[in-house]
């Protein structure tokens, strides 16, 4: 009897620690990995939907509450010695994810964490070039990086509920942007131009303290994708040129891996950082609810790394095993994607640190913080 119940006490014990190894994002990162990240206390979520922010709407011809149901998936730069974050926000026309009308605000801050944001937005679906592409489903899913000589370049989804498309637009202020339109419109004679692409991280590297857009093996380089990670080059930053094989059809760099917390996406996420170990790309990894590691919750978006060669930035040349970040808080658990979401699109080097700024399961901005003095 008491050798059945110490194998009890002693298999209950197992069970302890394999709950506690459950659930958990990977703290003991490779030299080359970014992190760990840890959330600020007692600041999430950062930026919440507002009822009361309205502005005139130039497609219905009214004040608009655009702002109202959801304020998530940030893109983040610096300017003027302060962190800017442009988030997705979606309007209160209707319920459910895709079914409204996505803007990009802006909010600024001094020290990362506390922000002020801006009445109206600063990127939407008006009476312009871009109207086709983007009415009436709106710009979603900023990422947004700077050159050295001052010219931020957002690349987003422009969305009419027909075909999601990856898209550029410039700005020298944040406020006031030229789209650009679709990236692969004249890349192959328009082939992949009515194909759904989205979610693209181009390569930046810090200079002089300052994180900006760099060339590789001299093109502007980025990867994009949502259901595999491929990649596109670029000499202007707006027409961009898809990887492709012999036969023609894109180049994978990596996809989704069976029995993985990202089985079922690997969508990528930030600006993508050159380093001397490689280049570093942050995705959003999915957990397939069959396929997928039972360590996380089926369905949800857990934070991936992956490492490109320098000398072959189309060659994989290490990747997370475990996710380096993961839905925690409530409300990364609740709102429009209640399986979990902690979806990573903005990434800025400040004061010394690495600010990582991330949509909240669809429906809230959050911010983690990496300080490099203390890996």
């Amino acid at each position: 009897m008491k050798i059945f119940f110490k194998a009890i006490v002693i298999a209950a014990a197992f069970m302890s620690v394999n709950a506690a190894n459950a659930q958990q994002a990977e703290t003991n990162l490779p030299k080359w990995a970014l992190g760990p990240f840890v959330r600020p206390e007692g600041v999430n979520p950062i930026i919440s939907p507002d009822t009361n922010a309205t502005f005139f709407d130039p497609m219905s011809k009214q004040q608009w509450h655009w702002e109202a149901s959801d304020t998530f998936n940030p893109a983040a730069t610096v300017m003027n010695g302060k962190i800017c974050i442009l988030y997705r926000a979606e309007d209160n026309l209707a319920q459910g994810i895709g079914s409204r009308t996505s803007r990009v605000g802006l909010a600024v801050s001094s020290n990362g964490v506390t922000v002020k944001r801006e009445t109206r937005p600063v990127l939407f679906p008006a009476e312009d070039n871009a109207k086709e592409f983007e009415w009436p489903g709106g710009c979603e899913d900023p990422r947004v990086a700077v050159t050295a000589n001052g010219t931020y370049v957002i690349l987003y989804t422009e969305w009419n509920r027909k075909v999601p498309r990856l898209a550029a637009a410039t700005s020298t202020d944040l406020h006031h942007w030229k789209k650009n339109g679709p990236v692969f419109r004249k890349a192959y004679k328009g082939r992949f131009f009515n194909m759904a692409t989205k979610s693209a991280s181009i390569v930046t590297k810090v200079v002089n303290g300052k994180q900006v857009i760099t060339k590789v093996k001299g093109k502007y380089w980025m990867y994009w994708g949502e259901a595999n990670v491929y990649a596109a080059t670029s000499t202007d930053l707006v027409n961009w040129t898809p990887l492709v094989n012999e036969d023609g059809t894109l180049k994978i760099l990596f996809s989704p891996r069976k029995g993985y917390f990202d089985s079922q996406l690997t969508e990528c996420g930030p600006p993508s950082v050159m380093t001397s170990k490689g280049i570093v790309l942050m995705y959003n990894g999915k957990n397939d609810a069959t396929d997928g590691d039972k360590n996380y919750t089926s369905n949800a978006y857990c934070g991936g790394q992956a490492l490109f060669s320098l000398n072959d930035p189309a060659k994989v040349i290490a990747r997370l095993d475990r996710p380096y970040f993961i839905p925690e808080a409530s409300f990364e658990k609740s709102g429009q994607y209640p399986a979990g979401t902690v979806f990573t699109e903005g990434l800025v080097f400040f004061h010394h640190k690495w600010f990582l700024y991330y949509g909240c399961a669809d429906s809230r901005v959050a911010v983690a913080v990496y300080n490099p003095a203390k890996k």
